[in-house]
């Protein structure tokens, strides 16, 4: 190998260079994409003018071999991954499981949270955890605001949680997959999907209990300000349920005046053929033909429509989603109000044929002065009605020009197509099953999972395209090249002998918790993604001195590199829950320190352990 390595003056260049680089990405003053990009351009212009030859006189460090990064598998899976989250996310297949699960809070509270964190480890083994993150983010505010403590209580713990669930698999986080291909490029040998999963979960143990010990009472007891035009304002819209054949509600009986298929919806009237059915509801059962007059918030509403789509059909029914997969393609709700003066006053929604002119529907109707009691067809509009209106987001975002409403953006909505849900989870289930069973390599089934969730109709080429985020495609297309560049010169191999050296004393186990807690410092200035490739090759070579397994490095830099919990910039997670948990830089600080530190003491102890029984050390 020896004979392939270049002089020493390039080696100190391109470690000076990976050096300066680490020190602009951790500075936050440039933006991750120009220091990312910096990076490429120098290593380019540098081993171009200073090539590293190999023995048949070829260039090592060309610029094929150093662009070679943004075309890898790994980068692939990982941006599939992200696409197949998202469409995940956008089609609402997590809604029901996490719904129940909310409703379930105030009878088994407790247990109800250990079911949230133990399905976010769950979800976070499989899917990219920053769409679990926002998907649990309200659910988690929802769980705050019921059992009346503060959110900056269970916010970093969702986030850690997630970041838990990451280290369970081969394709938990970006920061596994990167290490795994560069470990396959060093070594030609290749991870296993589960091979993470025992450790990982011995480190998911330590790091909960820790979290609800003595983590507990380090976080933060902030209470969130309340917020204009909220959807907990209590408004409540006027709304209409026609009950033709084949709809759930018929042959429904009230319970306790109550129906328990309306959640958080009060039934005003029940129009059955000329006769007005008022309240109390004792003993009522739902007919055919029946017209319900229902009064909910826009929150219950929009929860209705995303977890009993099937309630709302002839609503539905009406909107003809647009197949411009570039534009539309996405239902949004948004309220808006009756202008002055607007042609709209005095007449009813029949009249002015709202659906025909904008496909748009007007789900609900309210009015400050009054509640309604009375069908939505017969309802004459008036100046400051607020209209709930329903449609594809293209054709809701063209009433900012309708001079008869005025509408109010910072109320819109995006809700998951009907339908979707479905399609969604078993284009995600295809994907898992056939990367744990090893049909397919992760990049190709990553990659024809982005596809099906375009193809199927539950993302569309624009929302495809937002999951995929710049920064990350940029931060590991350079990462790959100083990767790269460090092993060809020679600085992965001498940070490895020194290494070595400084762990003789203490043999294996010493220079295992080295490697740990040497990644999870640099994690938490860096990112994990850079870690896990500037730190795998140097691993590698250690482990070949140190006459052990590379595997057992490899792991030891994969889960030291996870530990992303000291800094809100070391993961995207912990800056999602930054503003929703009104946290400060130092809660991150105060909370992570000592969880890297137990978990480190927690790997020290438990992964020599693990490794002598399977043969690795």
């Amino acid at each position: 190998m020896e004979e392939f390595l270049s002089s020493d003056w390039q080696m100190w260049t391109t470690m000076i260079v990976i050096g300066v680089i680490i020190v602009l990405y951790s500075l936050d003053r440039f933006s991750m994409e120009l220091v990312s990009a910096a990076a490429v351009i120098t290593l380019l212009l540098f081993f171009h003018l200073f090539p590293v030859t190999g023995g048949s006189g070829e260039n090592l460090l060309d610029a094929k071999i150093l662009l070679s990064g943004f075309a890898s598998p790994a980068l692939f899976a990982i941006m599939g991954l992200l696409i197949i989250g998202q469409g995940m996310f956008q089609s609402g297949a997590l809604e029901y499981p996490t719904r129940m699960l909310v409703d379930a809070y105030g009878k088994h509270n407790f247990l109800v949270i250990i079911l949230v964190f133990t399905l976010i480890i769950v979800i976070s083994a499989f899917l990219n955890n920053t769409p679990v993150v926002v998907m649990f983010i309200p659910i988690m505010a929802a769980i705050a605001a019921q059992s009346k403590v503060a959110p900056s209580r269970l916010m970093i713990p969702l986030s850690f949680m997630s970041i838990f669930g990451g280290m369970m698999t081969v394709i938990g986080s970006s920061t596994n997959l990167l290490a795994v291909e560069t470990y396959a490029n060093v070594t030609g040998e290749r991870i296993g999907f589960f091979d993470l999963t025992p450790i990982g979960l011995v480190m998911t143990i330590v790091g909960a209990v820790y979290l609800m010990t003595a983590g507990r009472w380090l976080l933060p007891d902030r209470s969130v300000p309340n917020v204009r035009g909220s959807d907990n304002d209590g408004k409540q819209f006027i709304a209409q349920i026609q009950l033709n054949r084949g709809h759930p509600l018929i042959g429904q009986t009230a319970i306790a005046g109550l129906f328990p298929d309306l959640p958080d919806v009060t039934v005003r009237m029940v129009q059955r053929r000329e006769e007005a059915l008022l309240p109390p509801y004792d003993d009522f059962v739902f007919r055919l033909h029946d017209t319900v007059i229902v009064a909910a918030t826009r929150k219950a509403l929009t929860n209705l429509l995303k977890s009993r789509p099937e309630i709302l059909v002839e609503v539905l029914s009406e909107i003809d989603i647009q197949e411009d997969s570039t534009a539309g393609g996405e239902l949004a709700m948004v309220e808006s109000i009756v202008a002055p003066a607007s042609r709209l006053i005095g007449r009813t929604i029949a009249q002015i044929g709202f659906k025909y002119q904008t496909n748009c529907v007007i789900v609900g109707i309210q009015r400050r002065s009054r509640m309604i009691r009375s069908e939505m067809s017969s309802i004459r509009l008036e100046a400051g009605d607020v209209l709930l209106i329903l449609g594809d987001i293209k054709d809701v975002r063209s009433l900012r020009t309708d001079r008869d409403i005025v509408l109010l953006e910072w109320s819109m909505t995006g809700l998951p197509e009907p339908g979707n849900a479905r399609k969604a989870a078993l284009i995600f289930g295809l994907v898992v099953g056939t990367a744990a069973l090893g049909i397919f390599p992760i990049a190709i089934t990553a990659f024809f999972g982005a596809t099906l969730m375009v193809a199927s109709g539950c993302l569309n080429v624009r929302q495809a395209a937002r999951s995929v985020d710049r920064r990350i495609f940029l931060l590991i297309g350079s990462a790959l090249a100083m990767g790269l560049s460090l092993d060809q010169t020679g600085g992965a191999a001498m940070i490895g002998r020194w290494l070595v050296s400084l762990a003789e004393v203490g043999g294996p186990v010493l220079l295992i918790s080295v490697f740990f807690i040497l990644s999870a410092g640099v994690t938490n200035v860096l990112s994990n993604n850079a870690t896990a490739v500037l730190f795998t090759p140097i691993a590698v070579n250690a482990a070949l001195q140190a006459e052990i397994a590379p595997l057992v490095l490899v792991l030891t830099v994969i889960f030291g590199a996870n530990c992303s919990f000291a800094t809100p910039i070391s993961y995207q997670t912990n800056l999602l829950v930054m503003a929703p948990g009104h946290y400060k830089f130092r809660d991150y600080i105060t909370v992570g320190i000592p969880l890297i530190l137990l978990l480190w003491i927690a790997y020290t102890i438990v992964a020599p352990i693990y490794f002598r029984m399977t043969g690795l050390l």
